[in-house]
């Protein structure tokens, strides 16, 4: 039986290599932003969706992510990145810039800083 102690550092290692290799979800093109968001929330989604890689600050932003496009958290059962198999799933995050996911909206709803029970396989 392996230990706790070795699944967690095997769990830190892969999250480590993976945000080394640059494992951030890329934005889609359904997601919007609040027009009541502040200019400096809008400057930093506007850069994220014309594909400037994020820098600095993140965060973990549940719903926004298409199917297979999350950058991690999926459900019970699931890896890590790319493990969404809905589209908008409310239990898979992708990274958003910071101070953005309180203004982002989808087809299915408004995005969140904790998981949501909508779309969950």
């Amino acid at each position: 039986m392996i230990s706790k102690t070795k699944i967690g550092a095997a769990l830190l290692a892969g999250a480590t290599i993976a945000a080394a290799a640059g494992a951030i979800a890329k934005p889609n093109d359904r997601l919007v932003l609040s027009d009541s968001s502040p200019e400096k929330v809008q400057q930093a989604f506007a850069s994220w969706q014309s594909g400037d890689r994020l820098r600095g600050r993140k965060d973990k932003c549940y719903g926004i992510a298409l199917a297979g496009e999350n950058d991690c958290k999926a459900g019970a059962g699931t890896s890590c990145e790319g493990t969404s198999t809905l589209d908008f799933q409310g239990n898979a995050w992708t990274y958003a810039p910071k101070g953005t996911c309180e203004f982002i909206s989808t087809p299915d709803g408004v995005a969140s800083l904790s998981a949501l029970d909508r779309n969950v396989p």
